[in-house]
């Protein structure tokens, strides 16, 4: 009779520590099998996380750079080198942007009662005047916390031309509608020009609660082709400078690549910069499934482990009683090596069974036992973000043990669902894991047998 008939019989004829063995497997199997699908979920919806926000980076002030007197240093980079750095492959889209002071000439009257302007620094006709390549990419307007009632954004297009974007409280009260005039003056010196509104936007905060970064009413903050609002309070002659810069990468994975790019590009320019990764919104929406990736891993791991040593255990056990079988095999003239692999061929029979038998139904299971843990662990990050309190307006919150950094990012959910799917890559890593298990159990104690004559077998027995 070949080997292959007796494995046949052996497994039949010892059923019960076939089952055994079988169950085995399959718990292996399983815990293997979904670990491995939650694997690959988590990674495909890190993947999609990222491609929905994108890997924007920011050129923002160096807070550590100080000038000698102690003060912080404000400094600006040429909109030639930001365009320079924009054109890169490595760059989808790109903004950048510079603030001053407006003054509102011409009758046109900013909305009242809501902050003192006093208190803002900008004087009774003085409001926030941001000017900007593209007010689609600015963050309030990507995230959908302001919202573009009517007209048009102001565009790369409309770089030098002399067009505002205003809110609808500011254009509600001076009745101006798209291509109404409004009349700037300069922060300093009495150049004016006149501005036509492109666009009128919606701030959902109050007028009661002062813009964070300026400390005015929000309701009274324009946005401005940034070379028209530039040459209002510039030199004649000079360039066009930008204050802050925002770089939408193609891949979040070329952030490196990028900083070296820029480094190469704007040089000593970057002087008083820093290159700030915008990744919390990922951190945010992927943090759940870090969670249960490390616990699906971490389980994987130890029910792996348990369960080589009780294979191990389970066949270390099945040779030791069928040494006399082998002795009479090989006194018989049988050959060591079909011995083991006999021996091998009944585990890999095994094996093979709680594997098919394991893709039948873990994806099922697995998809179950992840809605439920990933749901409940971005239940936690969805409590923690909507728990977070801003500072007292005016105060950084420090004081108030409140850190800024952990304020959440608008329209960034904690992920709360993953699609696990089976496919073929995720049953051979399965299938090489539950087979190299097998073979490993089989052939330590196989070693040890296949050493002796089969005298010495039969007449010391166990």
């Amino acid at each position: 009779m070949n080997f292959v008939k007796r494995a046949g019989f052996s497994l039949w004829s010892r059923r019960g520590r076939t089952l055994i063995t079988l169950c085995t497997f399959l718990v292996i199997s399983v815990m293997v099998l979904a670990g491995v699908l939650i694997q690959d979920a988590t990674a495909q919806a890190k993947n999609e996380a990222k491609r929905s926000v994108g890997a924007e980076v920011n050129l923002v002030m160096d807070l550590s750079g100080q000038n000698a007197a102690g003060g912080v240093v404000a400094p600006q980079i040429s909109a030639a080198t930001v365009e320079k750095l924009g054109t890169s492959k490595l760059v989808q889209k790109y903004n950048y942007s510079m603030f001053d002071r407006g003054v509102v000439k011409g009758g046109t009257e900013l909305v009242t009662g809501g902050v003192d302007t006093k208190a803002s620094g900008m004087g009774p006709d003085g409001t926030p005047t941001i000017g900007v390549l593209d007010t689609a990419l600015l963050s309030d307007f990507r995230s959908g916390k302001f919202q573009l009632l009517s007209g048009a954004h102001l565009t790369a297009a409309d770089k030098d031309k002399h067009l505002l974007l205003i809110e609808e409280r500011l254009a509600r009260k001076n009745g101006l509608k798209i291509g109404g005039k409004i009349t700037l003056g300069a922060n300093e010196g009495k150049a004016t020009a006149e501005f036509t509104v492109a666009g009128i936007y919606r701030d959902p905060r109050p007028s009661s609660e002062p813009e964070p970064e300026y400390f005015v009413d929000p309701a009274n903050m324009l946005y401005a082709s940034i070379g028209g609002f530039a040459g209002l309070n510039s030199t004649k002659g000079t360039s066009l400078q930008a204050r802050n810069a925002m770089f939408l990468l193609q891949d979040a994975g070329d952030l490196e690549r990028f900083k070296a790019v820029a480094e190469r590009i704007a040089g000593s320019e970057l002087d008083g910069f820093e290159l700030d990764a915008n990744d919390k919104a990922i951190r945010q929406m992927t943090g759940p499934l870090d969670s249960i990736g490390s616990t699906a891993t971490l389980a994987m791991w130890l029910i792996g482990i348990a369960g080589a040593a009780v294979l191990v255990l389970l066949v270390n056990l099945a040779v030791k009683q069928r040494r006399k079988e082998y002795g009479v095999l090989l006194a018989m003239g049988e050959k060591k090596w079909k011995l083991v692999a006999q021996q091998a061929l009944e585990i890999v029979a095994v094996a093979a069974l709680a594997i098919g038998l394991s893709s039948l139904f873990t994806q099922n299971l697995t998809q179950s036992a992840s809605r439920s843990l990933l749901g409940e662990e971005a239940a936690e990050a969805r409590h923690k973000l909507e728990s977070w309190q801003p500072p007292a307006p005016g105060t950084t919150g420090i004081d108030q043990g409140i850190d800024p950094d952990d304020q959440p990012v608008e329209n960034a959910d904690p992920i709360d669902r993953i699609d696990i799917r089976l496919d073929p890559a995720a049953l051979a890593t399965v299938g090489a894991v539950g087979l190299g298990l097998g073979l490993l159990a089989t052939a330590i104690p196989a070693a040890s047998v296949v050493r002796l004559s089969p005298r010495t077998i039969l007449t010391k027995g166990k």
